[in-house]
């Protein structure tokens, strides 16, 4: 039943050249951060408004080809790859700031503006986007693998931000969700469904997200230690304690060496924790000094913080690049990035069964993570040529995600589900992935909506 060709011709007609099937435009949107073979679609779409959006999704429902929704892809399981060809709807185009309201504190844009473009247009307002997962990712696409990052230990993740959404539907319907309200008791909360739904349920056009105030003073700590249950230990302890911390990021030995190399810094190769307080001259000072005091309870080493701007730039920066930097550090290899989260309590565990896991499989791997939130990721690297080496980064993989099910976690903090972790589901929602799947064929009943990501109708996969 299934006519990509049909489809491709009627959006051709509609859309001229902003409807591209050159081979080096399909092979863009085709490849991915991390180990997946390339998936190309049949065609890339760059639609300009919702309206067209719409026209194209009722193509595309007709023709039963699938739509897989595009931002940079910059996504780490797959979401943005064609895995049954079709189209993909590029929404770069769609990258406009429609409204800031500084009295509400919120913004409406369309998906395709990144969260860097979109601060640098708050700046002269005193507001600020607080989500940041490190890449500068689009919005609609951020709000669709409900993305967080180094921030949301304090300000929350795209859940909490996202206050309202135009969507089209998989027969072409617009419908919006959510309010500007700061609360409602009105029915079904079907923002928060369609944040974190993968373009599984539909396509995101428009978003309204919360702002912050920009704080009257930032500052930022820099300590290293001597094991990462040590580093761990601080930062359990500073949560007990309440300290307000805007950030709070782990980097293992590992790390610290690439961000060096690549950022041309000089910290001791050992495990750091990377932190940033947010509030008053007054309070940012005594916050690091409150962390510094417990950190010499555990073996603390180095202690620097800093209130300068340039060195908070600087900081930050580093950070945003350790994925790059590590894989910089092995070149010819393979990185494989996957995540989970747990309860802070059990998270000095999780991350020594990670590394434990490492030294008794002999595997490359180096560990950075959000663990103000329980979060942490490990890169895992590979021989390209040697298919069986993979295997066993994926084994790894599985039984981090396996550890962190056992002790009340999740298989994923921040990544999602794509393709790379489709196999998890079941065992993480058990009885409850039925009703998902009743709610994915209510929705998109052709199976036509980034098919084969979160939610598996068909029988084409990739291998476990």
């Amino acid at each position: 039943m299934t006519n990509i060709a049909a489809a491709i011709t009627e959006v051709k007609a509609l859309l001229g050249q902003r409807l591209n099937t050159s081979k080096s435009v399909c092979e863009l949107h085709g490849q991915n951060e991390t180990y997946f073979p390339k998936m190309l679609p049949n065609a890339v779409a760059f639609p300009h408004n919702t309206l067209e959006v719409s026209k194209v999704v009722k193509i595309c429902e007709k023709y039963y080809c699938p739509i897989i929704p595009w931002g940079v892809g910059t996504s780490l399981e797959g979401h943005a790859l064609a895995l049954h060809g079709g189209i993909t709807l590029n929404m770069s185009e769609m990258n406009n700031t429609l409204e800031v309201n500084t009295q509400d504190m919120l913004a409406v844009v369309q998906p395709g503006i990144t969260r860097e473009i979109l601060n640098k247009e708050l700046r002269s307002t005193g507001l600020f986007f607080s989500v940041d997962p490190g890449a500068n990712a689009t919005l609609g696409g951020m709000a669709a693998t409900r993305a967080s990052g180094t921030t949301s230990v304090l300000y929350g993740t795209m859940r909490e931000n996202v206050l309202a959404m135009e969507i089209v539907l998989a027969d072409g319907k617009i419908i919006r969700t959510g309010t500007r309200a700061k609360k409602s008791s009105a029915g079904y909360d079907l923002n928060k469904l369609f944040v974190g739904s993968e373009g599984t349920l539909g396509i995101i056009t428009e978003l309204t997200v919360a702002l912050k105030g920009q704080p009257e003073a930032i500052s930022a700590a820099v300590c290293d230690f001597e094991s990462i249950d040590d580093a761990v230990n601080v930062v359990i302890m500073a949560i007990q304690l309440g300290i307000p911390m805007a950030r709070i990021e782990l980097i293992d030995e590992i790390s610290i060496r690439a961000i060096n190399q690549y950022s041309k810094l000089d910290y001791p190769e050992k495990p750091h924790l990377f932190m940033e307080f947010h509030g008053s001259i007054t309070s940012v000072s005594g916050q690091a000094e409150t962390i510094l005091s417990i950190a010499k309870d555990f073996q603390v080493g180095g202690f620097k913080w800093s209130t300068k701007s340039e060195e908070l730039n600087k900081l930050w920066a580093a950070r945003h690049q350790a994925y790059y930097a590590t894989k910089a550090l092995f070149p010819n290899q393979i990185g494989m990035s996957t995540d989970i989260c747990v309860p802070i309590s059990k998270l000095a565990k999780a991350i020594k069964d990670t590394q434990s896991d490492l030294k008794k499989y002999n595997v490359t791997g180096s560990i950075i993570g959000h663990v103000g939130d329980g979060n942490y990721h490990t890169l895992l690297f590979c021989d390209p040529t040697d298919p069986d080496d993979l295997k066993l980064n994926k084994l790894l993989a599985n039984r981090m995600a396996k550890r962190a099910l056992a002790v009340g976690g999740t298989v994923t903090g921040e990544h999602g589900i794509g393709i790379g972790k489709l196999n998890l589901m079941e065992q993480e929602h058990g009885s409850s992935l039925s009703i998902m799947t009743d709610l994915k064929k209510l929705f998109d009943p052709k199976n036509i909506m980034n098919p084969g990501k979160m939610i598996n109708l068909s029988s084409k996969q990739i291998d476990d």
